[in-house]
């Protein structure tokens, strides 16, 4: 019997079934279609994008995905979320080709264009779209959501630079400080913020503060940035990127790829686990704020379901391949690009 001990011997292999394993209802916000449309146009046109980023963006379908994790919005606060999150997943790609100074100049922008979205001066087509979704954002967003979205964000860049220079360095860290860096680089924070935007809800810091709240913050943005590792990791290898966790457990603990593969579906399967049993023992803050919370925790679990589904709508991670993945589970590798 043949032991395949490294990712050259496989062909491909098989996804853990974690969509079973989600019985969280899927739920779709009624202005999807419209909003995800008009927000591909803003990104389009904002970003400046050419052939083929262009028809490669119109494959992600964020607009999707931002229904999915919000479906209770209005149409005006669903669109500055898809906004966002179109921004991102285009900052995403940007940041790839970005060297640790460029990271930290697209981050002295942004972060200056949140602070003061309507006075702030830019050129940096990053730092505008910027000012455009996040003017509209502080029209309702309340002033605790506001500073956690700022917050986040600043922590989404400072980690993006210890990618980059992890990647100039040909670095791979340690599974501890990997999943460290990866609750930041995933963009899931801000995301989070969002929910109580799109709510009109900005809970008290004693509330977000709070070490229940916090772990199921977490679970949440572990399982969907350690699902994300594992549907974004044969694009991830043929392009010779290290920053992710398959990578990781393959160096740290001498795994074959289908192995790395379910330690992270196993660790994905805990998140909800857990997630459930801080669940469980939610305090009480009074009638009021209760109601606020459990709008908040559903948003959580939005977006756990949202973005399992999502990532095989989506034409990001498995092409025209999505709906055959889903079902199938199987993963053929796709070859290595040239150096």
């Amino acid at each position: 019997m043949t032991t395949y001990t490294s990712e050259k011997s496989l062909a491909g292999f098989v996804l853990p079934d974690l969509v079973s394993d989600c019985h969280y209802p899927l739920l779709l916000n009624a202005h999807c279609f419209n909003v995800a449309r008009a927000s591909e146009r803003w990104l389009l046109a904002g970003a400046r994008l050419v052939e083929p980023r262009a028809t490669r963006f119109m494959g992600l379908k964020a607009g999707e995905l931002t229904a999915a994790c919000y479906p209770d919005a209005d149409a005006f606060h669903l669109r500055v979320c898809s906004d966002f999150m179109n921004w991102l997943f285009n900052m995403d790609d940007w940041l790839d080709d970005f060297d640790v100074n460029d990271t930290w100049g697209m981050r002295d922008c942004c972060i200056g264009a949140f602070r003061d979205p309507i006075n702030f001066r830019t050129e940096k087509l990053g730092g505008k779209m910027s000012k455009s979704f996040f003017s509209r954002f502080i029209r309702t967003g309340g002033p605790g959501c506001t500073e956690r979205f700022i917050h986040t964000m600043d922590l989404f860049f400072i980690a993006v630079a210890k990618q980059a220079d992890d990647r100039a360095n040909g670095c791979i860290p340690d599974l501890e400080s990997y999943i460290t860096v990866r609750r930041d680089t995933s963009g899931c924070k801000p995301c989070f913020a969002l929910i109580e935007y799109a709510a009109g809800i900005d809970l008290p810091d004693e509330v977000m503060s709070h070490p229940v709240i916090m772990a199921m913050e977490e679970a949440t943005n572990d399982l969907v940035t350690w699902s994300n590792d594992i549907f974004s990791y044969n694009v991830e290898q043929s392009r010779h990127d290290t920053h992710n966790m398959i990578v990781v457990l393959m160096r740290e603990q001498g795994l074959d790829l289908q192995g790395a593969v379910d330690y992270v579906g196993a660790l994905c399967k805990g998140t909800i686990q857990r997630f459930e049993e801080n669940r469980a023992v939610l305090p009480s803050w009074g009638e009021e704020l209760d109601e606020q919370v459990a709008v908040y925790i559903e948003g959580l679990q939005n977006w756990i379901v949202g973005s399992l589904h999502w990532s095989f709508d989506s034409e990001r991670y498995f092409g025209k391949e999505g709906i055959r993945v889903k079902q199938q589970r199987t993963v053929k590798l796709l070859p290595k690009r040239p150096l």
